[in-house]
Order: structure tokens, then C-alpha cells, then sequence
């Protein structure tokens, strides 16, 4: 960190190096300005070094253990399949290593100038970056504050070696015997899987009752049998209560209909939401209003009530998903360059990477209907698709949500392998205002899961190929 007695005069400082930080920044400076971008952490943000890639690469190898050990119905056996948990831990990190890697790259060839240290709001054109030796003033022109969330901290489950948040179930150096996930919300569902992959008794506790809450319970009990099929205990309406930590365990108390049980465990894992990292920034001091969630208000260009200062990301209205965030920095960025850019998407996909894979964008069908919106489903199962017979993966299917009046797309959901890239067309209907006919009037490739697009479509339409009208 460069220390003077002298402000560092930029631009626009950015103010967290995730997913929208980092995007804000590269965009900021293709526009022309001259951009600092600033983080306590590493770059890439919780996404990348301790979130969503780490836990893919760790979901991905589980998938490989559990292939190896359960293809016997495709003529292929493996005997003595054995997991190295620590060479899978070094090829996990090496993956976050080379994309981690990537953004430094690419923030410096776009000549942004990169600080490590907390940032602390003096007011609303100054802030202070500080690390454990120095602190150095800043004045900036503008500001994009995208310090994203962090793990919601349960007072009768303090963290420990024992009691871990996501960051520690990603960094474990063995594989537990047994493990209970408390919350069974995505992050939860997708660890527990990944988990119960590799051979861990899995115990789920959810204090609802359905787990993957914002999904179709149509969706959510393809993923619940094949939990059951992992030997995976999912307890719903269970209200986790305390721990009782041992040296080589835990023991977790939780209530169930006004009963209270216990469960042993190697490990607990707490997964029952996020916080907005906005509580030690000094927002104050530049005049910043919150709402009663912590989260900043911002208007359709992220502007804060303060003119030059903009925020994006987790710490505002919204999912708290890397690629809104990364959308919300392109606007803030072309916003502070005189663009008429505000936020205008019609939907956020949202996807959980659990066995099979959820995603869902735009309307669900109650969504629709609350909405007074006169709508049609239609729904194609994986199982009469080529592809998913040959990948023999034939659970889910593909969900069309339309108006009934003119067959615009305003939704769908995708349950099934690959779900998480089969969404991707179907977001680009709903932003583009297509309709049924025309996804059906667009060429597929065969044989691919993106059929189902197509063919979903024929089914809103009346006139099915490949299933039963």
C-alpha cells in the first residue's frame, strides 16, 4: 500500500473485489476512468476463493466417486474405488488459484490499481484503506461499495473446529463419518450431497417444512428422493437447538413436533442464511441510509441517497447471487460514465447445484397466478429425451410458465442434469419477450437436453412430438 501524507486522488473507487466488485471495476476503467479497487480478502470475493467454485470443484469430484462406485447398470464396475481427500482438496484450490489468478490479470490490463486493506468511510468523497501496518486516504470523484454477505452465525452454534460455517465444510481435511447440515436451503442441500457422495451419513435439519425454499415442490422432491437414496436423513419442522461439542464430535439437540431428540455427529454444519457486510464500513460517516435489514437503498442505477456513491451486490434488495451482483456492477460503472443504464431485468436465474440440479428464472406458476396473471404450464420429462436416456439420468423434466392469451414466456423451471445450463436459453426468452412458437420455431441440436427447451414449448402450444399430447 502506497502511504503519503497526500490523498490518492481516482476516479471511482471500488469497494470489495467479488463478483460485482471486480466486474464494476474492469468496466468502470473501460470506460475511461481511472479506478482503485480495494478488499481485506483475496480477489474474486467469497464466490470464488470461498463459495461457489470451491463448492462446484468439490460437488463435481463427489460426482466422480459416486459414478465410479454406482454405473453397474451401464455394464461398468470399479473395485476398490478410494477417495485422496487431500489430493482432491489441492485440485480444488488449484482451480480457485487459476481464476483467482485470471482476475488479478485481468484488473491489471485494465489498469486498475489494486489495494489490500479495510476500507472506512471519512465521508462521502473520502475513505481510509487500512492493513495491519499503514492507512492511506482516498478521494474519489465516485464509489461502488460491493462488500457481499457473510454467514449468519447462530448463537447456540458459535463456530468452532466443530461447528463450521461453508467455508469450513469446504476446507475439511478428512471426510466426515456422519454430518448434520443444519438449514436445508441451497448452500446446505448442495454440501450435504456433495458429502453424502463421498460415503457421509448425512443427517438434514430444516426448520420449515420443505427444504430448497423459492423452489416448485415439484422440483424439490426429485432432489428429496434422491437424498433418500443416498441415505441422506432430511428432518423437516426441526428447530435445531443447541450443541454439546466433544473432542472427536458433537452432539446436536433440535425439537420436532414439541419433541427433542439428539443427533451424533463428526461435524455440524451451519447453513441458515447470509448478512450484508455493511455494518463496519463507516456508511455513517458518508451519510449512507440502510434499511432495517442492513442492506443500502438504491435506486435502478444502484445510486445510494448519496449521488456519487453506488452500491451493488448482497448488500442490497435482492438474491444474494454472484452474477446479479456482476450485472449490477456493469450498471453502476456505465451509470457513473453518463449512461443511461439502470436495472431492467425481467428475470434472475437462480440454480442449486444438488443431485439432480434445480434452476428456475421469471415466474413460477403461484408466482404467476398471484400476480393476476392468467398462465399455462407446460412440462416435458427428462425421460423422453435422447440425451438424458443415454447420460442414463432420466429424472426431472423442463417447465414452461406462459400467458395463456398469447403464449409469451414470462417463466420457467428445469429440474434434471444440467439444469443449471438448460435455464440459460430459457432466461434469454423471457428477457428477449418470446413466445412459445417461437422457442418451438427455433432449431435444436439433437440429441441434447437443450431439446427440451423446444419441446416443452410444442407442449404449450397443444401440438407435442415426443410425448403424449
Amino acid at each position: 500500500m502506497v502511504v503519503g501524507d497526500f490523498p490518492v486522488e481516482v476516479d471511482t473507487l471500488v469497494v470489495g473485489a467479488g463478483p460485482g466488485g471486480y466486474v464494476a471495476a474492469i468496466r468502470a476503467a473501460q470506460m475511461g476512468q481511472k479506478v482503485t479497487i480495494a478488499d481485506k480478502g483475496d480477489l474474486g470475493g467469497v464466490c470464488l476463493n470461498v463459495g461457489c467454485i470451491p463448492s462446484k470443484a468439490l460437488i463435481s469430484a463427489s460426482h466422480r466417486y459416486e459414478n465410479a462406485n454406482h454405473s453397474d447398470d451401464m455394464g461398468i464396475t470399479a473395485e476398490n474405488v478410494s477417495v485422496d481427500f487431500s489430493q482432491v482438496q489441492k485440485w480444488k484450490s488449484g482451480v480457485v488459484n487459476k481464476l483467482t489468478t485470471g482476475v488479478e490479470g485481468l484488473l491489471k490490463a485494465n489498469k486498475v490499481d489494486i489495494v489490500k486493506g479495510e476500507v472506512y468511510f471519512v465521508d462521502g468523497n473520502t475513505a481510509k484503506i487500512m492493513d495491519e501496518k499503514n492507512s492511506q486516504t482516498y478521494k474519489f470523484n465516485n464509489c461502488i461499495i460491493a462488500t457481499g454477505s457473510r454467514p449468519i452465525e447462530l448463537k447456540p452454534f458459535p463456530y468452532s473446529d466443530r461447528v463450521l460455517d461453508s467455508t469450513g465444510a469446504l476446507n475439511l481435511s478428512e471426510i466426515p463419518e456422519k454430518l448434520v447440515v443444519i438449514g436445508g436451503g441451497y448452500i446446505g442441500s448442495e454440501l450435504g450431497t456433495a458429502y453424502a457422495n463421498f460415503g457421509t451419513e448425512v443427517t438434514v435439519l430444516e426448520g420449515t417444512d420443505d427444504i430448497l425454499g423459492g423452489f416448485d415442490k415439484s422440483m424439490t422432491s426429485i432432489v428429496k428422493r434422491r437424498l433418500k437414496k443416498k441415505g441422506v436423513n432430511v428432518i423437516t419442522n426441526a428447530m435445531a437447538q443447541g450443541v454439546e461439542e466433544k473432542k472427536d464430535g458433537v452432539t446436536v439437540k433440535y425439537e420436532v413436533d414439541g419433541k427433542e431428540e439428539t443427533v451424533d455427529a463428526d461435524y455440524v454444519l451451519v447453513t441458515v442464511g447470509r448478512r450484508p457486510n455493511t455494518d463496519e464500513l463507516g456508511l455513517e460517516q458518508a451519510g449512507i441510509e440502510l434499511t432495517d435489514k442492513g442492506l443500502i437503498k438504491i435506486d435502478k442505477q444502484c445510486r445510494t441517497n448519496v449521488s456519487n456513491i453506488y452500491a451493488i451486490g448482497d448488500i442490497v434488495e435482492g438474491p444474494p447471487l454472484a452474477h446479479k451482483a456482476s450485472y449490477e456492477g456493469k450498471i453502476a460503472a456505465e451509470a457513473i460514465s453518463g449512461e443511461s443504464s439502470e436495472i431492467d431485468y425481467l428475470g434472475i436465474p437462480a440454480v442449486a447445484f444438488t443431485d439432480p440440479e434445480l434452476a428456475s428464472v421469471g415466474y413460477t406458476e403461484d408466482a404467476a397466478k398471484e400476480d393476476g396473471y392468467d398462465v399455462k404450464v407446460a412440462k416435458f420429462p427428462y425421460a423422453a429425451n435422447g440425451r438424458a436416456l443415454s447420460l442414463n439420468d432420466t429424472d426431472g423434466f423442463v417447465q414452461l410458465v406462459t400467458r395463456k392469451d398469447d403464449g409469451l414466456v414470462i417463466g420457467a423451471q428445469v429440474a434434471g442434469a444440467n439444469a443449471s445450463d438448460v435455464i440459460a436459453e430459457l432466461g434469454l426468452a423471457i428477457e428477449a419477450g418470446m413466445t412459445a412458437e417461437d422457442i418451438s420455431l427455433t432449431i435444436h441440436a439433437h440429441p441434447t437436453l437443450g431439446e427440451m427447451t423446444m419441446e416443452s414449448a410444442e407442449v404449450a402450444l397443444g401440438m407435442p412430438v415426443h410425448v403424449p399430447k
